[in-house]
């Protein structure tokens, strides 16, 4: 995402906009496209961290035998949930991360920082146990289901709502030599408290319409 927009630190990304309970609006845009709604926004900023502007994120998400989770989402059910172990790969970070779906509709995300040394499967116990806590399933015997790599930009809006950019998107089984590749195309998500923010308005009067779209 070539841009310049001004930078903004981690840390106060974190603490004006991180928007863990919040309602998601997802777009398949095409990669040339990007320049536009760069230069239409101009007064948000771009996540920055040593001068770099994307980042590697490499996500393996686990289901149940049954596939519990693909099919909840693929049917749109509001008690969803996405499980899923999350790794920043600029700074080795790792997370342990349930996405849930709220009865109004807004997206809740808990996580668990796993630190080198932590008992994994001790840590592995948080995740069936936020899923019932959150949506009364029981999340049983999940295991790894699809890995998912991508890098991301992330923008704040001035009405403090946050856009995520995500482009050289792969998917693939876990283990598997073979991958699906995302071309000539970026997923654009806006992460706000409700109301539409000023992307999601510059996209719709385009014809650019949210998708039910989960990578």
């Amino acid at each position: 995402l070539a841009t310049t927009l001004a930078p903004i630190a981690l840390d106060e990304l974190l603490e004006v906009a991180s928007l863990q309970t919040r309602l998601d609006r997802k777009y398949l845009i095409p990669t040339a496209q990007l320049a536009a709604l760069t230069q239409a926004h101009q007064g948000a900023r771009i996540l920055t961290i040593d001068g770099a502007t994307h980042f590697g994120y490499a996500s393996r998400y686990l289901d149940t035998p049954d596939l519990e989770a693909y099919r909840l989402a693929a049917h749109g059910r509001l008690r969803r949930y996405k499980v899923r172990w999350r790794t920043y790969l600029d700074s080795g970070d790792r997370f342990l991360e349930v996405k849930t779906r709220s009865g109004r509709g807004l997206t809740v995300k808990d996580r668990l920082e796993i630190a080198d040394g932590d008992d994994l499967m001790a840590a592995s116990r948080f995740a069936p146990r936020t899923v019932h806590e959150r949506t009364g399933r029981l999340a049983l015997d999940l295991s790894p289901a699809l890995d998912v790599d991508y890098r991301r930009s992330t923008l704040l809006l001035p009405s403090g709502a946050r856009v995520t950019v995500d482009h050289d998107l792969t998917w693939r089984a876990p283990h598997a030599a073979n991958a699906l590749h995302l071309i000539d195309h970026v997923v654009v998500e806006t992460k706000t408290i409700g109301a539409p923010c000023e992307v999601d308005t510059w996209l719709w009067r385009r014809g650019i319409r949210p998708l039910r779209l989960s990578k």
